[in-house]
């Protein structure tokens, strides 16, 4: 791999991105770091994606159609034509900094065993005027695994796709997407990227902007079929990091992992429930609060978070 100046090869898959895809690909063309190739793979979609792809004229963009396989399948094709050592992977509807690339990959400075990651932040209602930078305790370097685990400990930190720049070697080792998986499968795949690490090197420069509130995203799915794909998620990416780190600290990261997924599906969903409340007690149990804002917060006063999540249930339908 040339360490001063490595081909960074960028997999995006595309689903019905029509109305952001030129900007996200716009952000990725006016890098400052220039040996870059985008591989995206439209998806399948229904919109006029495949419309919006006809107008680019780069011959650093390779543009590949599909019937509709999923998000996870689209990702691993793109990366089965990527030339790169460097590899990253970005949804069609985020935007990242100028400098992102160019900031990781000198970041990096050639390492083969480590992994890169960066700042973020989310904006809404396609207003980048709305953009709040995130500030996380993970914002630092450090080992793959410890990552995973101070991150998890407070359910809330982020393993978007973009964030990620990967050497080639890792990713043969750690394997590709699961294309079983819909929901969160960021979560499981990461959790294998970065357990294959050795370290977590965090570029403060390099800016994610995280694109929140689409109507119909993946994100804001919650069919069965997708909370059951949350929960296969969270089930692997918690034994992964048990295989390595059986410590009281890793535990109690698992544990409240999985109670995240149980206030977040609660009520709904009683028998996944019932499974993932035996994972937090296999683990140690869970010390994760409920977060709450606004008038749940009040109600919290007076009732305990399950009665409070059956309001809001009932309120919503």
């Amino acid at each position: 791999m040339d360490k001063s100046n490595p081909l960074v090869s960028i997999c995006m898959p595309a689903y019905n991105a029509g109305k952001y895809i030129a900007g996200t690909i716009h952000s990725i063309v006016n890098q400052s770091y220039k040996n870059w190739e985008l591989i995206i793979v439209n998806d399948g979609s229904t919109d006029n994606t495949a419309d919006e792809l006809e107008k680019i004229k780069n011959h650093n963009i390779k543009i590949f159609h599909q019937e509709n396989g999923g998000q996870s399948n689209a990702a691993n094709k793109a990366f089965s034509f990527a030339k790169g050592e460097l590899i990253k992977f970005m949804d069609a509807d985020d935007l990242v900094s100028a400098n992102f690339v160019e900031a990781q990959v000198k970041l990096l400075g050639g390492k083969k065993d480590s992994v890169v990651s960066a700042a973020w932040g989310r904006f809404y209602s396609d207003d980048l005027s709305t953009f709040k930078l995130t500030r996380e305790q993970v914002s630092c370097n450090l080992p793959g695994h410890e990552w995973l685990v101070q991150s998890w400990k407070n359910a809330s930190s982020m393993m978007q796709c973009a964030l990620w720049l990967i050497p080639r070697n890792i990713l043969e080792k750690s394997g590709l997407w699961d294309e079983t998986l819909s929901l969160i499968n960021d979560f499981e795949f990461f959790t294998r990227v970065l357990l294959n690490s050795k370290e977590v090197l965090f570029e403060e420069t390099a800016v994610l902007y995280y694109r929140s509130g689409i109507s119909g995203s993946l994100s804001g799915t919650k069919s069965v079929k997708s909370i059951a794909s949350a929960f296969k998620s969270i089930d692997q990416a918690t034994k992964n990091l048990y295989k390595v780190r059986m410590d009281k600290e890793a535990r109690l990261s698992c544990a409240n992992t999985w109670q995240e997924f149980i206030y977040m599906v609660y009520p709904r969903y009683r028998a996944i429930i019932a499974e993932a409340e035996k994972r937090v007690e296999y683990f140690g149990g869970s010390d994760l609060p409920y977060r709450a804002g606004g008038l749940s917060r009040l109600l919290l006063i007076l009732f305990n978070w399950k009665i409070v999540k059956h309001l809001k249930f009932i309120v919503k339908k």
